[in-house]
């Protein structure tokens, strides 16, 4: 890799010493453009990525726009003036399907689900750009009387193909993935294309001659552009350029959002120009990009509030859940405890709180260790759920401490239930247990107290055991 590196560098510097208008300097446009291919070709066999055929059709690409120069000199130095549209120009246009076709595979493999919030946003950059194109070039191509069908179509299809080079690009940058050296080394590629395209474009429109160093310059970002195509697929990185990753939230960031407010705006800003101009001329295209926009923007808005929902309610979620047993925390049992007491006044059931505490377990993490009392955790409250009624509500009062809400039972089917799960706790492990009945006027904090002296009380009896509560109320 470093060789090809080294090449590139020389290559790229060393052409502006190259004469203009010089045969040499045609021979080294050419020569870059294949020795990219070549690398892409290279790093195809030893490499061996993921998805070859992108990268076939990376080289299929590179080479056809290189060649494209040598198809130009030589119907420009033939003795039949080669008019146009030419040949040279299918060669260059090459470069559009080809890396386009190679994008949307290597977007699809590196995408694990489909991800509509990166599709709208390119599809609102190419829609406001594609409304430029269509004001600036396209329009006035596909109206040029004097250079025929076949002429219409291909000035048509430098700005088309350059507008579906700049979705793909928007979509490949936006899109899941790993983000590692050969992926940036491609996003340059294509950035470098669309930038020269786009200086040129903009020459074109001002009617402004480029010097003989623009020139160069310009058909030097074409040259860097090539070359980082083929860096890309020579680096290391290429076999996990593929590599899909888990969808990321749906967010903007301040960059996507300036190109975003930039891109709507663009019909608003055509609309004014023209109008100072006292010359509208594109009101239905500027009208119909506008309500594409709009249309775009709102869509996006929806993306972005059922995203803002769902982390609500995941936030909410978590705030109530134990993270390593999955169970309700003990804010979710001081919630639903009063809320279940107030249930049982109206309807005058019978009401239980069980506390639950593992025995020795300080003794059990000090023995087998911190993972091993976790996996303990989980795999006791899951075997415990088993052994529940479906009205039952157990949650994780704080470390090894459990609490249980039995509505509707009296302590005989406590301890039915409560002997269920002990007979089921793992890894030879016991708990002991103290059950309270709700007296019918006690708050849920005396009740839970009376739960836990009940607790302490099997605890000093010697442990694995359940004990009922007196029916006093009780405090720690």
């Amino acid at each position: 890799m470093r060789f090809h590196v080294a090449v590139a560098a020389i290559a790229v510097t060393a052409f502006f010493a190259v004469p203009d208008g010089s045969t040499l300097q045609l021979i080294w446009q050419v020569a870059v453009g294949w020795f990219a291919a070549a690398m892409i070709v290279a790093g195809i066999r030893h490499r061996r990525p993921a998805i070859s055929v992108t990268w076939w059709l990376f080289a299929l690409g590179v080479a056809g726009n290189a060649a494209g120069i040598l198809v130009e000199y030589v119907l420009t130095h033939s003795a039949v003036e080669p008019g146009f549209p030419s040949w040279a120009d299918a060669a260059y246009l090459s470069l559009y399907p080809a890396i386009a076709a190679g994008l949307v595979l290597l977007i699809r493999r590196r995408t694990a689900h489909r991800d509509w919030s990166s599709l709208v946003d390119a599809t609102t950059l190419t829609t406001g750009m594609g409304l430029l194109a269509w004001v600036f070039m396209i329009k006035p191509a596909a109206s040029d009387p004097t250079i025929g069908l076949f002429g219409h179509i291909v000035s048509v299809a430098y700005p088309v193909g350059d507008l579906v080079l700049l979705a793909m690009t928007v979509r490949l940058m936006l899109s899941g993935g790993a983000r590692n050296t050969s992926f940036r080394l491609v996003c340059a590629a294509l950035v470098c294309f669309l930038a020269g395209d786009g200086a040129w474009a903009v020459i074109n429109q001002m009617v402004w001659e480029a010097g003989p160093l623009a020139d160069k310059a310009l058909a030097d970002v074409y040259l860097v552009g090539y070359l980082l195509f083929g860096a890309a697929a020579v680096h290391p990185e290429v076999r996990t350029l593929t590599r899909a990753v888990a969808p990321r939230p749906v967010r903007i960031g301040r960059p996507l959002l300036a190109a975003l407010t930039v891109a709507s705006l663009i019909g608003p800003a055509l609309l004014v120009m023209q109008a100072l101009r006292h010359q509208v001329t594109d009101a239905l295209a500027i009208a119909l990009g506008c309500i594409a926009l709009f249309l775009l923007v709102l869509t996006r808005m929806s993306q972005l509030l059922t995203q803002l929902d769902l982390q609500t309610e995941k936030v909410r979620e978590l705030a109530v859940t134990d993270e390593l047993t999955g169970l309700p925390n003990r804010r979710a049992w001081n919630t639903e405890l009063p809320r279940t007491i107030e249930r049982m006044r109206r309807t005058g059931d019978p009401l239980i709180v069980a506390v639950i505490d593992l025995d020795h377990f300080k003794n059990f993490n000090d023995a087998y260790g911190h993972p091993a009392g976790d996996r303990l955790l989980k795999e006791a409250t899951a075997a415990w759920q088993d052994q529940l009624r479906s009205a039952d509500h157990l949650a994780r009062y704080g470390g090894e401490e459990f609490v249980l809400l039995l509505p509707d039972a009296g302590p005989a089917q406590a301890r039915e239930v409560l002997e269920r799960m002990r007979q089921a706790t793992p890894l030879g492990q016991t708990f002991s247990a103290g059950i309270a009945q709700w007296n019918g006027a006690e708050t849920s904090d005396d009740l839970t107290a009376r739960a836990d002296t009940a607790l302490y009380q099997a605890k000093n009896a010697g442990r694995d055991q359940i004990v009922e509560a007196t029916h006093q109320p009780a405090h720690r």
